[in-house]
């Protein structure tokens, strides 16, 4: 996976396929994913890596998590064919780490977690994520499907919404320079932001401070995005 992405929203796709075929072989070379973990020892525990809405801990009920890095990866916001609006992914990316959080699986059952990652396929990290956790656990690493993509003739509409409930759990976790972080290792932040904060329609929205709005809106405004209202 080590390659350097640039996704379709660049008009790159060239870079798409390679992209998709990577991750096609991730996901399917040898034996998938679960057969891989169940072959471990029966007292491995399973554990994510999340990147996005997963790092703000208002957004969920998974306790135990510990802030990680993954190397090798980077976020992007990504078009598929399940909304109009962009999905937060990860994607490889040799030059770039990110910070996130780990978290167990609940009783090591993966069902509930992709039930909410649902557009998303899941990778195993191998060694590339450091972090503080005493045992060595098993990691994954969630990233849209590539089933799911698709090349739209303009790139996807941001959330508002969203990005406030990841900046939130950014600052909660990592403080400014973690946010500082998340804007400058997320990619396609060309396009437009639907201001939806008075109605939010990102599902897991949350209520955030004044301090906490002011310091996504001073993040976006470093960014070449069009903020708009909802139509």
């Amino acid at each position: 996976m080590a390659i350097f992405v640039r996704l379709v929203m660049r008009k790159d796709l060239t870079s798409l396929v390679s992209i998709l075929q990577i991750l096609r072989n991730s996901r399917t070379s040898g034996i998938d994913m679960d057969q891989r973990i169940s072959g471990h020892a029966a007292m491995t525990a399973h554990y994510f890596f999340g990147y996005g809405s997963l790092v703000n801990s208002r957004t969920h009920a998974f306790e135990d998590a510990y802030p990680a890095r993954l190397t090798g990866w980077k976020r992007a916001w990504v078009a598929t064919d399940l909304r109009p609006f962009a999905f937060l992914s990860a994607e490889p990316d040799a030059n770039s780490t990110i910070d996130g959080l780990i978290a167990p699986v609940p009783c090591n059952d993966w069902a509930a977690l992709d039930q909410r990652e649902f557009a998303y396929d899941r990778f195993d990290t191998g060694t590339s994520v450091s972090h503080s956790q005493p045992n060595t656990p098993q990691i994954a690493v969630y990233s849209v499907s590539p089933e799911r993509r698709i090349a739209p003739a303009a790139p996807p509409d941001i959330l508002l919404s969203y990005v406030d409930v990841v900046v939130q759990g950014y600052l909660a976790v990592f403080g400014e320079a973690g946010v500082a972080s998340f804007f400058a290792t997320t990619d396609n932040w060309n396009t437009q932001v639907i201001d939806d904060r008075a109605a939010p329609i990102y599902p897991r929205h949350q209520v955030l401070t004044a301090a906490e709005t002011a310091l996504v809106d001073h993040f976006l405004a470093t960014k070449d995005v069009t903020r708009l209202p909802p139509t």
